[in-house]
């Protein structure tokens, strides 16, 4: 017989956990004593809650294994919740433990008392309290399996005081059955071969990909049917990876942010076989103008995700990965004439460049892409996440991590803490921008006191830039509330840089030197070279490297909100 904190952490060790992300709080200090016995399972200590969930997810997204994460009640917990929604819409496995105060006090507005599982219903697969100390076992090992299964996502499982003093039996569950919850592990053979005779068809097929192709690491199989049919590939910002960003067949990203070869293959296709995504509007441009030439045969895990959005021909609710092998079990090789060529022409003809600046995020990008094989890269969201997926060559699976459902500010500094951890021999770069880095700047003492060798890149234009952006091109430069510079007046040019007259709040280099990390300031060309290789000397800590770039440097193309894939802005407007 032991306790209910013992019994969490022997579960946590049968669970073959090795990392969980805590931050103390006294609903939750018996499990932390606990865990201060042991030393299978490390515990790394945030300076955040929200930060912690962002490094779990970071975690899970970059090693395949589910992130563990312990917080307290109350506003341990309510901070949990971002990030818990971000996991949720990009399909994570996270596994959330919180603590509560004992069942007697519940619903009297106890000290710390709040309904975290009302809270986070909508957003997790499976949120539960546990009122009975023999049910802790068999809850546990639910958890884990839900998670890890069908769609990934996350769970939260909170624990009363009273239960994790109980005691109780010592013996874990070693199978799991759960009445209403049998995730498809099969694929509907007849549905395949509807899908393969259509495409068989087709004069201009093409595969839409969406982050399912990397959650069930059939990055590999997708790369070998796509060499077998010939058929072009384009991605969503979440798919990027399902196959290497240099492969011939692969065009780019698709939506209001892709190129122009991608989105012009999606308007003129006659058959999409999708894969994976969810067709939500960032991807879609205006509804009713979206693939109106084309059949649509759409694989998914999540049956509710199939014509959710558009009416699709032929659904198949099945794993990628499962999916993947079968159509390359039955699929042939067939002529497609010049479709292929054509839209590498034009992707060629029509390239996502920046030009006119001294320093680019381009040409930040473009240093890692040449200088770094295989690396791992968080962004955080706004300008600097678009231009990251523009821009970076990723190879495979487990490489790029960003938010893409949600769209979360500061997610991508503890998002690569977690990617770091989960990975001590990989190279790891967080790429923000001067607001989103802020959100939880505070990460640096984490990095530095775990001796991280993150490398946090900030591009630094004085702005809120995602918004200034839709500001200069759509509200006549009416910069309201995104200047982050001491001179809300001030526009930052190439001239201004040139001559040091930046001006920011607060000092990223400085800052970075007085958590006992390393920093460096670029704003020329010529030192990006010299800024990385500043950073790989730092084995021991994290270095924070701040770009300055003009403003007004935007994000093209672009598609304007409620147009089409075809009404796309190539340049700036006059």
């Amino acid at each position: 017989m032991i306790t209910g904190a013992a019994y969490l952490v022997k579960a946590l060790q049968e669970e073959n956990v090795d990392i969980l992300f805590n931050y103390p709080g006294a609903a939750t200090i018996d499990i932390m004593d606990e865990l201060y016995k042991q030393d299978t399972v490390r515990v790394i200590l945030p300076r955040h809650e929200q930060a912690m969930g962002h490094a779990a997810d970071g975690y899970a997204r970059s090693t395949g294994k589910v992130g563990v994460l312990l917080a307290t009640s109350g506003p341990g917990a309510t901070n949990l919740v971002t990030a818990i929604a971000t996991a949720n819409y990009d399909s994570v496995p996270m596994v959330c433990f919180t603590g509560q105060v004992p069942l007697q006090l519940m619903g009297n507005d106890a000290f710390q008392e709040i309904d975290i599982v009302g809270i986070c219903r909508n957003i997790c697969k499976y949120t539960v309290t546990v009122r009975d100390r023999k049910q802790l076992g068999r809850i546990i090992k639910d958890a884990f399996y839900i998670a890890r299964s069908g769609r990934p996502g996350p769970v939260l499982i909170d624990i009363p005081k009273n239960i994790q003093n109980e005691m109780g039996p010592e013996d874990y569950p070693t199978e799991v059955n759960i009445r209403g919850y049998k995730p498809n592990e099969t694929v509907h053979v007849g549905q395949i071969k509807k899908a393969v005779s259509e495409i068989g068809k087709a004069k201009k097929p093409i595969f839409l990909i969406g982050g399912g192709i990397n959650i069930s690491g059939a990055n590999q199989l997708f790369t070998e049917l796509v060499e077998k049919t010939g058929i072009p590939v384009v991605t969503t910002l979440m798919g990027k990876g399902a196959i290497s960003s240099r492969h011939p067949l692969y065009l780019g990203n698709v939506g209001i942010h892709g190129g122009y070869a991608p989105n012009v293959a999606l308007s003129e296709c006659d058959v999409m076989i999708s894969i994976g995504t969810r067709f939500n509007d960032r991807i879609t441009g205006k509804l009713s103008t979206f693939a109106q030439r084309c059949k649509i045969i759409h694989i998914d895990i999540d049956a509710a995700s199939i014509s959710k959005n558009i009416k699709v021909h032929i659904p198949i609710v099945a794993d990628a990965k499962l999916a993947v092998e079968k159509l390359l079990e039955y699929m042939k090789p067939h002529d497609l004439g010049s479709w292929p060529t054509d839209l590498q022409q034009l992707k060629n003809d029509y390239p996502i460049t920046q030009e006119g600046t001294e320093i680019t995020p381009e040409k930040v990008i473009t240093y890692i892409n040449e200088h770094y094989k295989n690396p791992i890269v968080s962004t955080d969201v706004g300008q600097n996440q678009l231009w990251t997926t523009q821009f970076l060559a990723v190879e495979g699976n487990h490489q790029l991590l960003t938010s893409g459902g949600l769209g979360t500010m500061g997610y991508g500094f503890p998002a690569a803490i977690g990617a770091q951890i989960g990975n001590p021999n990989k190279r790891v770069f967080a790429i923000s921008g001067d607001g989103g880095v802020q959100m939880n700047i505070q990460e640096l003492a984490t990095a530095v006191h775990y001796k991280l060798p993150v490398t946090l890149i900030i591009l630094n234009n004085g702005f809120l830039g995602n918004v200034r952006q839709w500001q200069q091109l759509f509200y006549d430069k009416r910069y309201a509330c995104t200047n982050l510079q001491p001179d809300e007046s001030r526009v930052l040019t190439q001239e201004m840089i040139d001559n040091g007259e930046f001006e920011y709040v607060p000092d990223f280099v400085k800052l970075a030197e007085s958590y006992g990390a390393k920093g460096m300031r670029v704003t020329k060309e010529s030192d990006i070279a010299k800024a990385f290789k500043f950073a790989d000397k730092h084995e021991d800590a994290p270095t924070v490297l701040e770009f300055v770039i003009p403003t007004e440097i935007n994000v093209l193309p672009m598609v304007p909100a409620g147009k089409s894939l075809s009404e796309m802005l190539l340049k700036d407007k006059d």
